[in-house]
């Protein structure tokens, strides 16, 4: 599979050419980000620090790597590699750093002008506003932010045709500094990365991105939806209430799994939270007391990222539902084994999904060009009240499993900056993470149910216009988690049907990534036999991208402690940790045969889907219309369905 533009001059080959090779353009942007104007020419002598990010090796043998120690015929199935194994097969090529050493030399920058980073992907120099506008065929200005803020910067720039595919990334040149406030669906223009970056791989209408919000704003359309108070004493701990009250006691029969019953210390079980979303122990506390008595008291072993800590000074619903819903049932579903909470960002700053990658893996800050300050946190924070100690660039463990309830709308962000972070989780599955994220609450609809006009390519109010996938959710090498709910008046060994009970199952199909050989089988079944009744005015009917969700669990009427009483939640944000906390029993059971954890899971996932219940009911509504509905076999609105824990238990105790 060609996965994305990213890679697509990495597989250009041949000896590196005359330095007099023509110019070619390499990133743009099409026009000045909101609040932005041109101030004024940079003059010819002032001195910028250069920075030239050198493409990876071997990107294009990504997949084939991982497939390696991911499909369940792999004879090296399980056989995960390291972070340094990663780290080097990833490594800048010689030939790369010959290449455009060879081209800065001859363009009259000294050798001894140049240096390299420590990770290798990056060759620094300072270089004259004359020097930097000549090597890159470009005029440098000084741009004004209406704060006041000022940026050096260009509109785009070109390198020479044969150096072109050794770089991935210039600065300072189309990307600007760090975002100034968080106005929702305001920010940054898109930036085009050598060749269309707003339709990479996918096929279709290409969807214009905005910078995202903070993932943890307590107005995020990703976090989980409230339903009424209810009160604990008025319902048993029933299996005949299933239907109106998911306890974990419901799951365990839903799903077929027992309590747990070992702690390996080999394993372990990840849940990431961003600031200001924050538990209170409280709530764990009055939680399980009701459902799982031996945890009082007990706390997620913390690792805080970027300053993050579980604030307690703003609560409610907005800020404490997530946290207190991931938790609990995170903790209580896996005890004895501990559950490790990632907390990212500070109360100022917050924190985005590329804070988090930096800091379980350290190279990931300077991958392709670093974190984009426009939209992710910027470390240390200057700002009054802001986290003030370094950045953190690796120095914590990533965990077996890691789910995510938080997500984005795809045409929240570049294409690129997508492409690369999806990378990050490859690299994540070949060292055997099971990487996990919510499918989102809005149907085939955007987060808050954002829809996209199909003229201005900007959002609307979710009655009409094309469909809004999430995002990581399209990226290939995460495994996507829809929703699901007992139908009214079932029992709980009743089969389920697609949740449409206060939120619908978020599905549909990518705009960015291309369709996995993993799932193509899937896909071309789902519209071979169950079509679709829209065309590419709707959504990307190409069934050349990736499909979403992968697989769901129940989304629908959990009882949750939050801020001192129990309320009903709905959501992704609910089903993601469940799936999780199976994984990671599963894990578990590997772990104490001497076996390692299962790693990326899609491959065996797709290859056996008997082990999952297959949902055939229910739709994912949005953009005015009835959505996809869920049939038999993988469908866009459940993946390829629920867990059965026995089954999935037999197959992944069966690999090597």
């Amino acid at each position: 599979m060609r996965f994305s533009s990213l890679t697509l001059f990495v597989l250009i080959g041949g000896a590196v050419a005359s330095p007099t090779s023509t110019h070619v353009f390499h990133e743009k942007r099409n026009y000045i980000p909101s609040g932005w104007w041109r101030h004024e020419k940079l003059h010819g002598s002032h001195r910028i620090p250069m920075r030239i990010g050198l493409t990876q090796s071997n990107l294009n043998k990504a997949e084939e790597y991982l497939m390696e120690v991911s499909h369940p015929t792999s004879e090296k199935f399980g056989q995960h590699w390291t972070a340094k194994q990663v780290a080097e097969t990833f490594a800048p090529s010689q030939e790369s750093v010959d290449a455009v050493t060879e081209w800065l030399v001859s363009a009259g920058i000294a050798p001894e002008r140049l240096s390299r980073s420590q990770s290798l992907g990056w060759i620094n120099f300072d270089a004259s506003v004359d020097e930097a506008e000549s090597l890159l065929k470009t005029e440098y200005n000084v741009y004004m932010h209406k704060t006041g803020q000022p940026h050096v910067g260009c509109n785009g720039y070109s390198v020479p045709e044969h150096v072109q595919p050794h770089v991935d990334f210039i600065t300072p040149t189309v990307h600007f500094d760090k975002r100034i406030g968080l106005p929702r669906g305001g920010g940054d223009a898109p930036v085009q990365k050598r060749t269309d970056a707003t339709s990479t791989a996918a096929v279709g209408s290409p969807v214009q991105t905005e910078t995202a919000v903070k993932v943890g704003s307590p107005v995020s359309g990703s976090l989980p939806k409230p339903g009424g108070t209810i009160d604990i004493f008025s319902f048993f701990d029933s299996l005949k209430t299933c239907n109106t009250r998911i306890t974990p006691n419901c799951l365990r029969a839903l799903y077929l799994f027992p309590p747990g019953i070992s702690a390996n210390p080999k394993n372990s079980y990840g849940v990431v939270e961003y600031s200001p979303q924050a538990y209170l122990q409280g709530d764990l506390d009055l939680f399980f007391q009701n459902f799982s008595r031996p945890q009082v008291g007990q706390s997620p072993i913390l690792d805080s990222i970027d300053g993050g800590f579980p604030q307690t000074n703003v609560r409610g619903f907005k800020y404490n539902g997530e946290s207190d819903l991931d938790l609990e049932y995170a903790m209580s579903l896996v005890y004895p084994q501990k559950v490790t909470l990632y907390q990212a960002g500070d109360l100022v700053e917050g924190a985005s999904f590329n804070n988090f990658l930096d800091a379980i893996d350290g190279s990931y800050c300077t991958f392709e060009g670093g974190d984009d300050p426009t939209q992710d946190g910027i470390y240390p924070d200057p700002l009054p009240g802001g986290y003030k100690g370094p950045e953190n660039c690796g120095g914590f463990a990533a965990t077996n499993v890691i789910s995510t309830s938080y997500g984005y709308n795809e045409a929240d962000l570049t294409p690129f900056y997508e492409m690369r972070q999806c990378q990050e989780y490859m690299k994540l599955g070949l060292q055997g993470v099971t990487v996990l994220y919510s499918s989102g609450d809005f149907g085939v609809a955007g987060n808050s149910g954002q829809c996209i006009d199909p003229v201005t390519k900007m959002y609307n109010n979710g009655t009409s216009g094309i469909f809004n996938p999430s995002f990581p959710s399209g990226c290939p090498y995460v495994t996507s988690v829809g929703a699901t709910q007992i139908k009214p008046g079932a029992s709980v060994t009743a089969p389920e049907e697609a949740c449409e009970t206060v939120i619908f199952s978020g599905g549909g199909f990518s705009n960015v990534f291309p369709l996995p050989d993993y799932q193509a089988s899937a896909v071309q079944t789902f519209f071979r036999d169950h079509p679709p009744p829209y065309g590419a005015d709707r959504f990307n009917n190409s069934q050349k991208t990736k499909g979403i969700p992968d697989v769901s669990a129940n989304g629908a009427n959990y009882v949750v402690a939050v801020d001192g009483k129990f309320s009903l939640v709905y959501g992704t944000s609910a089903s993601t940790p469940v799936f999780g906390a199976i994984i990671t029993l599963i894990n578990e059971a590997r772990i104490d045969l001497g076996k390692g954890p299962v790693g990326f899971i899609n491959p065996a996932l797709y290859s056996h889907p008997y082990v999952l219940n297959d949902i055939t009911s229910g739709g994912n509504r949005g953009c005015g219309t009835p959505g996809f509905t869920a049939t038999t076999g993988w469908d866009p609105v459940t993946g390829l369905g629920t867990p059965n824990f026995p089954k999935m238990l037999a197959l992944f105790l069966s690999l090597p």
